[in-house]
């Protein structure tokens, strides 16, 4: 290829939107000048307009706002950008913002910016029906004669030169379909207005001849084919950032008289709901919204994901890992964090070598991880601080029966762990959030966020899960929890009575369509899980299979096995080879183990197969395989889902010989753990999901 065909194809292009956007502007002008009753300032910002819709937009002029009387509405546009409120200003005096308020010539006028925002409002409620999210439904004020690109809250304030381009410059949501149906429905809500000349005239009147030709400089036509051109350059974005099922935009949209939970399978869209549901309480509140969740990878993506779909109100939400978020708190409250998770579990090694290793807890499970875990989720992660409480505690989901005895041996090696922790003078990750739930509690009144949304709230602690509640307390829209307690992919458990939040009525939702996966692909992870029944953190106990209505039907599972580790892989490395740049870039090889991503990233580079780690994916698209463990994937799903030895950690051979016994309890404790987990990464996928495993 020629070094400079590609910078002449681009100009070629551009002087062909040039010619083509000088004929839509001058049939434009002679359009908008048969609006009689119009003002000189609509006619030339919706001249502007209506170049867009020979582009694919929908333009509806001087609308009755329902439910009034007489109240109208400039404009509304539907396009590929999505849907946009107009209000058509020709003031006199340039509009100034200060302060979140708007003026001009020095006179206060937000009752302007009031209105406009109350018929957006109007127009949500009229889309929502659609399944259309209210991130797509955006107010516009436009200043005729003025130059202007500038933000009021939500309200973003544009001259009629800037508008054109703005709006060609938006990301697509719309396909052209959807542009027909939501304009059609927007015209039967919002009627034409009555008694007003503005509007086309019978096809049978000629249009009558502007008095005076118009200069050019009325319209940007640079800056609008630059816009035309880059547009044709884009590729859209997900839909999902735009559609939701009526059902979940019903959630997204609405007033909880207190704390709320979404629940759900997986794949039913608890996250998707979770991100609006962010946007729409940054437009509404015009406060901070905090959205956090566990793992630290994910914040990356959401966040992304939220700057795709709202941008006007992206500066307002804060994602953040919750330990992330507790550092940054103690920090800023001046409370010394000493974290230091290294020396933390070498201090667990010697109080297990000392007090643990010749305990009756060897007699359970002589390895010192099962009860690592049982201090840091069952004792720390429920902020337990005496025996007396610990010897009576329920221990969710772990199913191993510890007597008083062995509980008193717990105590006593999680009293040696704490007494060499602090000796060393670190804390690790559950002392980080003790200290800040005990910092949130002091500074109760002092409210920082208008609401916190948790995301996989599974996956925290009892002491996590009172931090955050600690925040919002119990006030309308202010605490959202999102997730599934089957998805659990760590140990411990709590129910939400144990951190004092009470669900009522209709604020526990749950959400029962898959809108990911395809039959093959989830009977396949059901039945990893289908003997699991588990235990939510409403305290309801649920089935492993559960049934889920489906709505994506196209996908394949492909299993594949091999005798040996070496031929495995090479079939991995040819089903990775067969796939196109942009293929890869909607494909994720995920493991189990942080060791097995090892062995994987070095094979891939081998193979000169571009890798993105997860723990480096912030939600851009980029065109390599991703490569993680299950629990990064958590959250995120992919087209394609390749699991190598994916059955590798769940089979165990069966005792032989004399005296062989059975594995401990707190073994198979720890394989449905596992289940859990692999049920997780199953499900990730949308199109493929390729299984790999070694026969021998």
């Amino acid at each position: 290829m020629a070094a400079g065909w590609s910078a002449s194809r681009r100009a070629q292009e551009a002087r062909r939107q040039e010619r083509l956007l000088r004929e839509q502007w001058q049939a434009a002008r002679r359009q908008a000048h048969r609006w009689e009753a119009a003002s000189e300032g609509e006619r030339r910002v919706a001249a502007q307009l209506l170049v867009l819709t020979e582009r694919g937009w929908r333009l509806l002029v001087d609308r009755r706002w329902p439910g009034t009387r007489s109240a109208n509405v400039d404009m509304l546009l539907v396009g590929p950008g999505g849907v946009f409120v107009i209000d058509v200003k020709n003031w006199r005096a340039a509009p100034e913002t200060s302060g979140g308020k708007l003026s001009a010539g020095g006179r206060p006028c937000d009752e302007h910016a009031a209105k406009l925002l109350a018929v957006t409002k109007a127009a949500e409620g009229a889309v929502a029906s659609l399944g259309m999210s209210p991130v797509a439904v955006q107010p516009l004020m436009v200043f005729a004669g003025r130059r202007l690109d500038a933000g009021l809250g939500r309200i973003r304030l544009l001259g009629e030169h800037e508008v054109g381009p703005a709006l060609l410059a938006e990301r697509h949501r719309l396909r052209a379909e959807s542009v027909r149906a939501v304009a059609d429905h927007l015209e039967r809500v919002f009627p034409d207005y009555e008694g007003s000349a503005v509007g086309r005239p019978p096809a049978a009147t000629p249009p009558p001849p502007p008095q005076q030709a118009e200069p050019d400089g009325l319209f940007d036509l640079e800056g609008l084919r630059d816009a035309a051109l880059e547009e044709a350059l884009r590729a859209p974005i997900e839909q999902w950032m735009t559609f939701l099922h009526p059902d979940q935009v019903a959630l997204v949209r609405r007033n909880w008289s207190g704390p709320a939970r979404i629940s759900g399978p997986a794949g039913t869209g608890k996250t998707v709901v979770g991100l609006h549901r962010a946007a729409h309480l940054a437009r509404r509140t015009g406060g901070r919204i905090l959205y956090v969740t566990f793992a630290n990878n994910l914040p990356r993506v959401q966040g992304t994901f939220l700057r795709t779909m709202s941008p006007a109100v992206a500066d307002r939400v804060d994602f953040s890992s919750l330990h992330s978020w507790a550092q940054e708190f103690l920090q800023e409250h001046g409370v010394p964090v000493r974290l230091h998770p290294d020396k933390a579990e070498t201090a667990f090694s010697l109080a297990w070598k000392h007090v643990g290793r010749d305990s009756r807890l060897a007699q359970i499970d002589a390895a010192p991880t099962y009860w690592r875990d049982e201090i840091h989720h069952v004792i720390k992660g429920r902020g337990i601080t005496t025996f007396e409480e610990y010897a009576v505690v329920p221990r969710r989901r772990r199913r191993t029966i510890l007597r008083r005895p062995h509980r008193q041996a717990v105590w006593e090696l999680h009293e040696a762990y704490e007494s060499l922790r602090v000796e060393r003078g670190v804390h690790d990750f559950n002392d980080i959030l003790s200290l800040a739930l005990a910092e949130a509690t002091r500074h109760k009144n002092s409210r920082r966020y208008a609401a916190v949304i948790v995301d996989e709230v599974q996956d925290l602690t009892l002491v996590g899960v009172r931090l955050l509640h600690a925040l919002v307390g119990d006030v309308p829209n202010g605490l959202l929890l999102v997730g599934d307690g089957q998805q659990a992919v760590y140990p411990g458990g709590f129910r939400l009575t144990d951190a004092d939040i009470d669900i009522r009525g209709d604020r526990g939702q749950v959400l029962r369509t898959n809108y990911r996966n395809s039959r093959q692909i989830l009977d396949a992870a059901l039945a990893v899980v289908a003997d699991d029944a588990f235990e939510d953190i409403d305290g309801l106990r649920t089935p492993g299979r559960r049934d889920v209505d489906l709505t994506y039907h196209d996908g394949q599972v492909v299993r594949v096995a091999k005798p040996t580790v070496a031929d495995h892989d090479e079939a991995l490395l040819d089903a990775l080879r067969a796939l196109s740049a942009a293929e890869r870039g909607d494909a994720a090889v995920l493991c189990p183990s942080k060791r097995a991503i090892v062995h994987y990233q070095r094979l891939l580079a081998r193979a000169d197969i571009p890798v993105c780690q997860l723990e480096h994916y912030d939600g851009h698209p980029v065109e390599a395989v991703k490569l993680g463990t299950y629990r990064r994937a958590k959250g995120l799903e992919f087209k394609r889902v390749y699991l190598p030895q994916h059955d590798a950690a769940l089979r165990h051979e069966p005792p032989a010989g004399p005296g062989a016994t059975d594995p401990p309890e707190t073994a198979r404790e720890h394989e449905e753990l596992l289940r859990s987990q692999l049920f997780v990464a199953m499900t990730r996928a949308r199109d493929v999901l390729w299984l790999g495993s070694v026969t021998r």
